[in-house]
């Protein structure tokens, strides 16, 4: 089986963004799309770890603000190498507005916003899916939606190359931090964005 396969699959990215209370908080996502029309409904699919899961589950609002390719590596490193669990990702970031919501969008790199609230949740184990009705949305810009595919290729940076002449490594497909050793221990977490060792892949040269 050739994992890449699934790479072939597209996907847009989008900063997904929730308040719970005086808690604003926002986190990067691949998985959003339009499910029906009339109604008009989206879907997007977020990982339970993620702080912001947690405040869509509890206020059922959100707003998903599309990134285009105009956006650059900061806006990623900003929304999805922290954690609002940690971090107030809103102190003292001023390339957003709030929508009628009452929630947050991203102004800079982003060419539309979505306003939502949730009807419906899936349970799928490490994720959970919100089927969600649509209140408001806005084109920003006219430029190029970003597709995974834009991002790995244009707007993430190259990785400092640290392979040697019979060294092997294991590169972060999500960031691209190099581990260098024989194996990479099932529980390691990249120090830069903090996925997990399935999202790295082995390199030797």
């Amino acid at each position: 089986m050739n994992k890449k396969a699934m790479y072939q699959l597209t996907y847009g990215l989008f900063v997904l963004t929730s308040r719970l209370g005086e808690k604003d908080n926002g986190c990067i996502i691949n998985t959003a799309g339009q499910v029906t029309s009339s109604p008009n409904r989206i879907s997007i699919t977020v990982n339970r770890d993620n702080f912001t899961h947690d405040l869509v589950m509890e206020s059922r609002k959100f707003n998903i603000s599309v990134l285009s390719e105009e956006a650059d590596f900061k806006i990623f490193q900003h929304f999805g190498f922290q954690s609002g669990r940690t971090a107030e990702k809103f102190e003292g970031y001023h390339a957003c507005k709030r929508s009628e919501n009452g929630l947050y969008y991203i102004t800079e790199g982003t060419n539309a916003y979505i306003s939502a609230t949730v009807e419906q949740t899936i349970d799928l184990g490490s994720h959970t899916m919100f089927i969600a009705s649509v209140d408001d949305m806005e084109m920003l810009s006219s430029a190029p939606s970003a597709s995974y595919a834009y991002y790995q290729s244009s707007i993430k940076p190259r990785p400092e190359e640290k392979i040697l002449t019979g060294k092997t490594v294991w590169r972060c497909t999500v960031c691209g931090y190099v581990y260098e050793g024989e194996e990479l221990p099932a529980d390691f977490v990249c120090p830069l964005c903090k996925h997990p060792a399935s999202d790295f892949e082995k390199v030797t040269s």
